[in-house]
C-alpha cells in the first residue's frame, strides 16, 4: 500500500505541473537505473533457481544462487546510490523542486525495502553455507525469496512510472 500511495503522490504531482517534464533545470533520468533494473530483475531469477536448489536439496546448487542472488542486490544498492549521487551533483536537490522530492522518496522508499531484504537474504545464505538445512532456514529461504519477488515487481512498477512519467510534457 505504502508503494502504490508514493507513486499515485508522484503521478498527482507530475499531472498537476503545467509544464515540461522533468522540469527545467532538472537532469534526466541516469541510464543507471536501467542498468540496476536488470540487476533486480536478475536477482529474481537467482532467486528462483536457489528456491529450486532448495526443493531438491541440492546444497551446493542453493549456496551458489543465494550467493549470486546477495551480490546482485548489493550491486543494486550500490548502482542506486551511484545514481543518487549523479543526479545530486548534476543539480537535482530537494530544494530545486517537488519533482526532485518525489523522485528521491519512490526510489528511497524501495531502497529502504531492499536493504530490509538483504539483512534476512544475508542470514540465510550463512545458515546454508554453513550447512544449516533445518525448517527454519527452508522456510526463512522460501519467505525471503517471496519478498524479494515482491520487492523486483514493484521497483519495475515504480521505474516503469518514472520513465513513463517523464514522457509527454
Amino acid at each position: 500500500m505504502i508503494f502504490a500511495g508514493a507513486i499515485l503522490g508522484f503521478l498527482v504531482v507530475r499531472l498537476e505541473d503545467d509544464g515540461t517534464w522533468p522540469p527545467p533545470g532538472m537532469p534526466a533520468l541516469p541510464g543507471s537505473l536501467l542498468l540496476s533494473t536488470l540487476l533486480l530483475i536478475a536477482s529474481s531469477v537467482t532467486f528462483l533457481r536457489a528456491t529450486r536448489g532448495l526443493r531438491r536439496d541440492d546444497g551446493p546448487g542453493l549456496i551458489r544462487w543465494l550467493s549470486a542472488t546477495l551480490v546482485l542486490a548489493l550491486a543494486f544498492l550500490a548502482i542506486q546510490t551511484f545514481a543518487w549521487w549523479d543526479l545530486v551533483g548534476r543539480g537535482m536537490d530537494f530544494s530545486r523542486h517537488l519533482y526532485a522530492w518525489t523522485f528521491y522518496f519512490l526510489t528511497g522508499l524501495h531502497a529502504v525495502h531492499v536493504l530490509g531484504g538483504v539483512i534476512p537474504l544475508w542470514i540465510v545464505t550463512r545458515r546454508v553455507r554453513r550447512g544449516d538445512r533445518s525448517a527454519s532456514v527452508r522456510r526463512g529461504v522460501e519467505y525471503t525469496a517471496m519478498y524479494w519477488h515482491f520487492l523486483d515487481a514493484a521497483w519495475l512498477v515504480l521505474y516503469l512510472t518514472l520513465v513513463a512519467g517523464t514522457l509527454g510534457g
